[in-house]
């Protein structure tokens, strides 16, 4: 069983995607990120960047007991090859989608989460901000347009790659992006869209939070302080 500590944001959504899509047995603990449950002692014990999402397996396959995997790439990767779905073994084919999957966790993710930040979170407008990351969000859409003219999936075949960026393609209109610029990434974009497993996941999921935040959301998701 694979416990499942998340929230319904894009990099919550990706690992809900995977496990629908294999059909491995999962259990949901909701962590309401504009309360604060992040910080909980429980949680902070099986993520310590008190990030979700985070799992926990009970049944790993070295048989030492539960494991807990934090960080969404890493987490993606371990169902993957726990399951031996959605991530070759051929070692070319591989790393072709641990490139992709790489590509979303340190590229597309961090510089889309910051143009949603500053165009619809921020408390004041910071002109240079919402242009610098409205461009770079534009930059990584035309790289992925590119990456898939000619191709029905990011690397080849569905896989992980795929489960990763598509949460972060959705909220397209609010990073102010029109993917009709991208045929290609449109194409693909209503193609992952249309799968039984990501629909089931969108249906189910409820906001995590809205605009405007309330003055502890906003505390509880940008105003953290280091650990001393």
């Amino acid at each position: 069983m694979i416990e499942l500590h998340s929230w319904g944001t894009p990099n919550g959504h990706k690992i809900t995607i995977f496990l629908e899509e294999a059909g491995l047995p999962y259990r949901l603990h909701p962590i309401n990120i504009g309360k604060g449950e992040q910080f909980a002692p429980a949680f902070l014990a099986i993520s310590p960047n008190n990030r979700i999402p985070a799992i926990v397996d009970t049944d790993p396959a070295d048989g030492q007991g539960p494991l807990s995997v934090f960080e969404s790439g890493a987490i993606l990767t371990y169902l993957a090859d726990k399951t031996g779905k959605f991530l070759p073994r051929d070692t070319r084919a591989r790393t072709g989608v641990l490139e992709w999957l790489f590509w979303q966790v340190g590229g597309l993710g961090p510089m889309a989460g910051q143009n949603g930040h500053f165009n619809h979170y921020a408390p004041e407008k910071v002109p240079y901000a919402i242009e610098r990351y409205t461009k770079e969000t534009t930059r990584l859409y035309g790289v992925l347009n590119q990456q898939l003219a000619g191709r029905d999936y990011i690397a080849g075949d569905y896989s992980i790659a795929d489960m990763a960026a598509y949460p972060w393609i959705v909220p397209h209109e609010q990073h102010r992006q029109t993917i009709g610029d991208f045929p290609h990434l449109k194409a693909w974009f209503e193609r992952v869209g249309h799968r039984p497993a990501v629909q089931k996941v969108y249906a189910d999921a409820k906001a995590s939070y809205a605009t405007p935040l309330t003055d502890e959301e906003r505390a509880n998701l940008f105003g953290q302080k280091p650990k001393s």
